[in-house]
């Protein structure tokens, strides 16, 4: 009997070069957004966590397989029935694709997706996270310690550095006396709230800044809220943390719509909490590096993917905020930025 041993050595000389390439099958990585893909706040990070991953060697289409499915739980998907029903969906797909990591981007795909998968078994790495981890650790256990997980679980918290935002704001306006921060009632807008008044009562009056907080609870009693407080002239910025809105139709108005709407109507500097929505035409000053936060959670993907696991890898706050400025805004407004904080910019949008 003649045995063909071509296919045999071929598949072995195949097997043999893919184990020793440096290039070799890593693994699968499932990332959720909680909003669109193309979400102002979800994309920068998408991009930050794919970079981290490219610079570990873990190429997607080569040594990398990269799954995505967007939740779109702003400007669609905004009610809790339906936003179940993704995160349903969400599940149904980790089930099936069985990724080696599952990356939640923001906080509604953690609150509905990840916190049915403690102890799981799937690998998972959050980022974006607004609520307190502890918060969450209350209502169901999947933490020991930020320092230690424990679990299966670790991530990026989203710090906002909002008391260092208005420290270099009271730089560019140092007349600054008071700063106005936006709100809604989303689940978004309470955990922006209760992270901004934490750092609030951390610094204990040291800027000599006085901080108001202003909850809207739909588009119409946003625009008269405004109306009213664009023409305070004891406000000397503004800090719009508004993230979900409906009018009496039942239209949505997420961020974009929100900053777009306020920088055409209130001559108010404002600072971004994410540093991209200075793109919207807001002033500027210090706000999250998205793309930043992004990469740190995508180093921590890329481990896991090397063999690390999650309940050993810390939690991290976000850690870098990036200076931006709008130089039309800055025009329109009449502002003369220091040149020195000028030069230090990461980003200027002109």
């Amino acid at each position: 009997m003649k045995l063909n041993i071509t296919p045999l050595i071929i598949a072995i000389f195949f097997t043999f070069c893919l184990a020793s390439s440096p290039y070799a099958y890593a693994g699968s990585v499932f990332i959720v957004h909680s909003y669109s893909l193309e979400n102002i706040c979800g994309a920068p990070q998408h991009q930050g966590v794919m970079e981290s991953l490219t610079e570990a060697g873990l190429i997607e289409g080569d040594t990398l397989v990269v799954h995505k499915y967007a939740m779109d739980t702003k400007k669609v998907n905004n009610t809790p029935e339906l936003i179940d029903r993704q995160a349903e969906i969400v599940l149904a797909k980790v089930k099936e694709i069985n990724p080696d990591v599952l990356v939640l981007l923001d906080d509604n795909a953690f609150r509905t997706v990840g916190l049915k998968l403690v102890d799981s078994g799937v690998n998972i790495v959050f980022s974006g996270m607004n609520s307190q981890p502890e918060d969450y650790d209350r209502k169901i256990k999947w933490m020991d310690s930020r320092l230690k997980p424990g679990h299966n679980i670790t991530g990026v918290y989203e710090k906002l550095h909002f008391i260092e935002a208005c420290r270099v704001q009271k730089k560019i306006l140092p007349e600054l006396n008071k700063v106005l921060v936006l709100s809604d009632e989303s689940p978004t807008g309470k955990a922006v709230r209760r992270q901004i008044q934490k750092e609030i009562d951390e610094a204990d009056g040291s800027l000599g800044i006085e901080f108001e907080t202003v909850i809207s609870h739909s588009w119409e009693e946003y625009i008269r809220i405004m109306q009213e407080r664009c023409s305070d002239g004891t406000i000397g910025t503004l800090y719009p943390a508004v993230t979900l809105l409906k009018d009496s139709g039942g239209k949505t108005y997420s961020t974009p719509e929100v900053l777009t709407w306020t920088v055409a109507n209130c001559k108010i500097p404002g600072i971004p909490i994410n540093f991209s929505f200075a793109r919207l035409g807001m002033l500027g000053g210090a706000g999250v590096d998205f793309i930043s936060m992004g990469r740190q959670a995508g180093k921590m993907v890329a481990a896991i993917l090397k063999g690390a696991s999650p309940s050993e890898i810390p939690i991290e706050d976000a850690q870098r905020y990036a200076l931006v400025f709008n130089m039309k805004r800055v025009k329109e407004l009449g502002i003369v930025i220091p040149n020195d904080i000028l030069m230090a910019a990461d980003v200027i949008f002109k």
